[in-house]
């Protein structure tokens, strides 16, 4: 039996999600994606900072996808039993509230809330409920991503010694509203940045302090591992210059070789230095949002033996973003218990 697939907001992301749902059901999916809301028309496409397929024209109503105006109107439909939920940030907590409440699973976009209080609330929603919900942390299916972290927790490669993530780019042209105001967006350092925190924490596990320089929209943190990596580092920025390209790469040091990994270098993102020998890593073609999309997929259906990310894992990565924010205001070292 095929599940019902909802897609909450149609913006950058929602066609996002909507592309890989549609490219996960040609792949086979037991999925159909059988309804949409947003207040506004449906467009066809939207231009983000990366390649994600929210590029392609799509028309839904051709496809038979549903148009709700109204979410209680969505929500009350009976053919939707889960949701990617895809609105800015700030609408996140109460939109997955009422989709729990109504019997929906959800996949919920990064970040799940500012703050790891909201997210608590939520954790309190699914336990009443019984629905699941699973934060959309992309980066742990990234292609080239999911293989370092492999490495690390299998520990083929040795101990690692340093690791270096860089995510930056141009302030986002579209939705300014939104992701030019740090009370809705939490700048670069929630919304853009998040993605580094949580494959650190997810990789390396917790650290013991950080240390963040430089303002919300441009910093620099260095996360303290005592008995693990000897340094770990992460860059995030958003540059006011709108030709700024965007960049994320990762070089990371393990004891007798070093794995880096450039978007930009298209066909050769990952390379694996060894010697005097260069290994060009193949890479799966499927994308992180699809194969993100597919393990939300088998876990709602009870088909994965694997875990996926967790509301209490959204949680600790907002309160080390919340770590960086003090570190920034206080310039110094921050320690979490």
């Amino acid at each position: 039996m095929e599940t019902g697939i909802g897609i909450i907001g149609f913006g950058f992301m929602g066609k996002t999600h909507l592309r890989a749902w549609l490219d996960a059901i040609s792949e086979g999916a037991p999925a159909k994606v059988v309804a949409i809301y947003c207040p506004e028309d449906l467009t066809p496409s939207a231009a983000g900072n990366v390649d994600t397929g929210a590029e392609d024209e799509v028309d839904p109503v051709a496809l038979g996808i549903k148009h709700y105006r109204e979410l209680d109107q969505f929500l009350e439909d009976p053919h939707v039993s889960a949701v990617s939920l895809c609105t800015p940030t700030d609408t996140h907590v109460e939109i997955a509230r009422q989709s729990l409440v109504a019997g929906k699973d959800v996949l919920i976009e990064k970040p799940v809330a500012l703050e790891a209080e909201s997210i608590e609330e939520l954790i309190g929603v699914v336990n009443d409920t019984g629905c699941k919900c699973m934060p959309a942390m992309c980066m742990r299916y990234w292609p080239g991503w999911s293989w370092l972290r492999d490495q690390v927790k299998t520990g083929q490669l040795g101990p690692v010694v340093t690791a270096r993530f860089s995510r930056i780019g141009a302030i986002p042209g579209w939705s300014q509203d939104f992701y030019h105001d740090e009370k809705r967006s939490g700048g670069a350092l929630t919304d853009l940045h998040i993605h580094d925190v949580d494959f650190i924490l997810s990789t390396f596990g917790k650290p013991a302090s950080v240390f963040t320089t430089g303002q919300r929209n441009q910093m620099l943190s260095s996360f303290l591992y005592p008995d693990g990596p000897q340094s770990v580092t992460a860059e995030g920025a958003w540059y006011p210059a709108a030709s700024y390209p965007f960049q994320m790469r990762y070089r990371v040091s393990f004891r007798d070789c070093v794995a880096d990994y450039d978007l930009a270098r298209e066909g050769r993102e990952l390379l694996l230095y060894k010697g005097e020998e260069v290994e060009e890593i193949s890479l799966p073609s499927t994308s992180g949002y699809q194969q993100e999309i597919e393990h939300f997929l088998r876990w709602v259906r009870g088909e994965s033996s694997s875990p996926p990310p967790t509301l209490s894992e959204a949680k600790e990565v907002a309160r080390w973003i919340a770590a960086e924010s003090e570190s920034l205001e206080k310039g110094s070292e921050v320690s979490m218990g």
